[in-house]
């Protein structure tokens, strides 16, 4: 008798989704290639704002890794205990600012944004009076349109909260990737293939060591425009000096725009009260910008790394459409970083080129080594010594 058969017993068979051709397997990964491509730059579109938060805590993380670094150099220790002294000073100096002077500052950058409206409603009147076709309020519009249209991906956080929640975010990154930056270095170095790890290493490092060296110079040229501009405007007798110290500090954050910005508002408030202090404003704009210009920012650059003016003030013009303020803030540093990047690629990239030119005219020589020992010993066997003659 026959055994009954299995129900379960099944034999599988071809199937119309099954790629035999090999052009036709090449063309679906070349096809795969391009729809992956286009749906990360479509996620780096949608996701701008996370990323570049993350960016921002890299660069703060190398800011707090700088004082680190330096505080080491006069008090050996802990790098740990280093870091949380710098990270305690920047927290305790911000809350002085903001508690200290608070009050100060709140009720000076209420007067400065009418003497900034004042100013501008007379420019405007000013300028049609000489015969110019417009009025103030074309002024006043383009002003606001202006603001409006800086960085529609970064609509989400333009209030307040949005604000103070992204800046939070910022700084609790940095100081995760200040506190262990090996851990998230070697993290990344484990996707990439063994023989590409080492290369990373170096780049990481040379972004590392680029990226202190040029937030340390900034941070020289905020604190030198800031107290420079505050004490000479103070002495002066300018109105609002230590608000408009503070606002130059800050802006010089962002290289040729922030400068600009700082110059208007220091103008027009000297201007608000007579002519000599409006030309004494000028004055000290002039001075502290030279003084950063011609001292400070060349010397920086020579010792971190060589950004054309004109590449740093296209991204920023780039980055501030597309991502708004904080894009702006951050183009500097991407630049850098992305400079590092292609010329370690570069580098990279010669290091092939003179390894397989070294590989090939090696086997051309056992080739010629081989090809002479058949002529000389054409009988032998390959690798037997050949007997004498």
């Amino acid at each position: 008798m026959s055994e009954p058969e299995d129900p379960d017993f099944h034999i599988e068979a071809v199937g119309p989704t099954e790629l035999y051709d090999p052009v036709l397997r090449i063309e679906l990964k070349r096809a795969l290639v391009w729809l992956g491509t286009a749906v990360a730059f479509a996620l780096v579109g949608y996701l701008a704002q996370p990323i570049l938060l993350i960016v921002g805590g890299i660069v703060v993380a190398s800011m707090l890794d700088g004082g680190a670094r330096l505080l080491g150099r006069v008090m050996p220790g802990p790098r740990g205990l280093r870091l949380a002294i710098v990270v305690l000073a920047v927290t305790a100096f911000l809350l002085w600012t903001i508690f200290r002077m608070g009050s100060e500052l709140t009720a000076q950058a209420s007067s400065l944004q009418e003497v900034v409206l004042t100013q501008v409603d007379a420019a405007g009147t000013y300028a049609r009076s000489l015969g110019f076709g417009f009025s103030p309020d074309d002024l006043m519009g383009f002003a606001n349109q202006a603001f409006s249209s800086i960085g529609p991906v970064t609509a989400a956080v333009t209030s307040f909260v949005g604000a103070i929640a992204g800046i939070a975010m910022m700084l609790v990154l940095a100081i995760f990737f200040a506190a262990e930056p090996r851990l998230y270095e070697h993290g990344v170095a484990w996707l990439l293939p063994m023989a590409e790890r080492e290369h990373f290493y170096g780049t990481m490092r040379k972004i590392g060591w680029t990226l202190r060296r040029l937030m340390a110079g900034r941070l020289i040229g905020m604190a030198v425009e800031g107290i420079g501009t505050w004490a000479l405007l103070l002495a002066g007798g300018v109105p609002m000096a230590a608000l408009l110290g503070i606002l130059t500090g800050l802006l010089a954050f962002l290289p040729n725009i922030g400068a600009i910005v700082s110059g208007a508002l220091i103008i027009l408030v000297g201007f608000s009260t007579d002519t000599n202090t409006g030309l004494y404003a000028l004055f000290v704009y002039l001075v502290v910008q030279g003084i950063d210009g011609y001292i400070i920012v060349p010397y920086v650059a020579k010792k971190a790394v060589d950004l054309a003016p004109a590449l740093v003030l296209g991204a920023q013009i780039l980055f501030g459409a597309l991502f708004g303020i904080l894009g702006l803030a951050l183009a500097d540093p991407i630049v850098a970083m992305m400079k590092v990047f292609l010329e370690r690629r570069s580098v990279r990239a010669r290091e092939r080129a003179v390894e397989r030119k070294t590989a090939r005219r090696k086997r051309r020589q056992q080739e010629a080594a081989k090809t002479a020992q058949q002529d000389i010993a054409p009988d032998a066997e390959p690798g037997e010594i050949p007997a004498e003659i």
